[in-house]
């Protein structure tokens, strides 16, 4: 049985101080917007998500999430729902917006998400070489639960181990109906 989050979006979000007051969008990543995300997903990541990888996510029924403004893309997730847990299979936010504090608004969005939907943890895959999302993770209250060999692909013929990371969901919605 899939335990899926409670959200009806689109939804409009007021995002943390961090990122201004300006308002954004939460919906749920449609066939349509794969182009657009597997664009971005190639401007950020040297080895990155195909249009395949998106398109069987959704297929497969995960919850696949699109952040944007009136301006267009500012980020994207997927998440896998197993019994009582969500794993972040993918959080990436457009190359116009890092470094800005969207990163960890929109973490904090998915995590709420879990928790509305019944999760009492959500575990992720890092690189241990992408340094800005291993400070946001440990900033978050992640801990490293283990280390996945070989997971990523790397340059030079090589692989990259991951970081496996988890936290533990407060049950309801550890961050408040005013954060939506």
């Amino acid at each position: 049985m899939s335990i899926r989050p409670s959200v009806d979006p689109p939804v409009r979000w007021n995002a943390p101080h961090a990122v201004s007051a300006a308002a954004w969008r939460v919906r749920p990543m449609q066939v349509g917007d794969l182009v657009a995300v597997a664009l971005e997903e190639s401007r950020i990541y040297p080895f990155p998500w195909t249009i395949g990888n998106f398109s069987d996510s959704l297929k497969a029924g995960y919850d696949a999430w699109v952040f944007e403004d009136d301006a267009g893309l500012i980020g994207y997730a997927v998440m896998m729902w197993i019994p009582d847990e969500v794993h972040l299979l993918n959080l990436s936010v457009a190359a116009t917006h890092q470094q800005r504090g969207f990163g960890r608004a929109m973490l904090r969005w998915l995590c709420g998400e879990a928790g509305r939907g019944g999760a009492k943890a959500l575990t992720l895959e890092v690189r241990p070489s992408n340094d800005p999302a291993r400070q946001l993770y440990a900033s978050e209250g992640f801990a490293q639960i283990g280390i996945r060999k070989r997971y990523y692909p790397s340059f030079n013929r090589t692989r990259e181990d991951a970081l496996v990371l988890r936290v533990p969901i407060e049950p309801g919605d550890p961050y408040g109906e005013a954060d939506r």
